[in-house]
């Protein structure tokens, strides 16, 4: 135990004493959070903009509905000129009975949207022409609180990210420095086991996880982003500890093949970057193709950040941790073997 703690009281002052190790486990992704946390602030209250020549029952239903923003226009070829010029998304032009839909299918996600709204418009204004009292009726409502802002679903993404991050890089990096400066050659001289120095590396790497989270959390409080924690989110703490085991086992890995601190830094970053995009931290990973999907399955973040978003976001139990847990539980064993093995104390 005294060699255990002098390991790890060893480790936390150097981590602390390094101020580009600091900027990178905390200010660096907290950046983020700052600028996607601003920047979405309002939910995406910006209504899609199209213009619309004419009048009738379907323009009236959707200045109702308000989905849309409606800009009106006297020429229907003024307005299409707009929409192919990039300058809106779409014009709807009525004629009598006449709707005519004129999108740019550049931009999918918009024009799929207003395809979708403007056809389900034109669908219950042709039902109520013909007088007849519908069939079937739709009851929609989200199974998250209505209430919630854009931060809540940024949160657990970057934070799982910034873990990530201290795992990788604090493993890989701190591994490459001591075997390079002949530290690991000393401690193995010395009368301490490979399971001491192991088990102290970790432990900082989970206190540094948790405290990652404090301050993440701390700042997505505060007023101007107002995050608002709902269900068990306590239960983000195994999450927390699981996810940085997992990713300490991808530093160790890189640490065993690297030979000097750039190499592990830009190793590191070659892992981290594309999990992180792969994974739904910058944007859903259900919008990409099914193909992507199924190989972001196998990313230790993909888990992670579904977890993380289960229990912060979506008020989930304990059952939303079964296979998250199970994954990174298991991804540790796996990689941590295999880092085991290729493990050098000397170049």
């Amino acid at each position: 135990m005294t060699a255990f703690k002098s390991l790890s009281t060893a480790m936390v002052k150097g981590f602390l004493r390094d101020r580009t190790t600091l900027f990178f486990v905390f200010l660096f992704p907290l950046m983020f959070l700052v600028v996607f946390g601003l920047l979405f602030r309002e939910g995406g209250g910006d209504r899609t903009r199209i213009a619309v020549v004419g009048d009738g029952p379907v323009i009236a239903a959707l200045e109702r509905t308000g989905a849309l923003e409606l800009e009106r226009h006297d020429s229907a070829d003024a307005a299409r000129r707009k929409v192919h010029d990039g300058d809106l998304p779409a014009l709807l032009a009525v004629t009598g009975d006449d709707v005519e839909l004129t999108f740019a299918a550049s931009d999918q996600v918009q024009a799929q949207t207003v395809v979708g709204i403007v056809s389900g418009v034109v669908d219950q204004a042709n039902l109520a022409a013909t007088g007849t009292r519908p069939t079937f009726t739709l009851d929609a409502r989200p199974v998250e609180d209505s209430s919630l802002k854009p931060i809540q679903y940024l949160t657990p993404g970057i934070l799982s990210w910034a873990v990530s991050i201290s795992g990788v890089f604090g493993a890989s990096i701190t591994l490459v420095a001591w075997r390079k400066k002949q530290v690991l050659r000393r401690i193995r001289l010395a009368p301490v086991g490979p399971t001491t120095v192991l088990s102290s590396r970790v432990l900082v790497s989970i206190g540094t996880a948790v405290a990652q989270g404090v301050v993440f959390v701390a700042v997505a409080l505060t007023p101007p982003f107002g995050l608002k924690l709902t269900g068990q989110w306590w239960l983000a703490l195994p999450l927390l500890v699981l996810g940085t085991t997992a990713f300490f086992a991808i530093g160790m890995l890189v640490g065993a093949f690297c030979k000097t601190e750039e190499a592990a830094s830009g190793a590191a970053n070659i892992v981290i970057l594309p999990m992180a995009f792969l994974s739904g931290t910058f944007f859903p990973v259900q919008n990409a193709p099914g193909w992507l999907q199924a190989v972001s399955n196998i990313f230790p973040l993909r888990h992670m950040n579904d977890g993380m978003l289960d229990v912060l976001v979506r008020g989930k139990g304990v059952e939303a941790l079964l296979l998250p847990s199970a994954v990174l539980i298991g991804f540790t064993l796996v990689v941590g073997f295999i880092a085991a093995k290729v493990f050098r104390w000397e170049d």
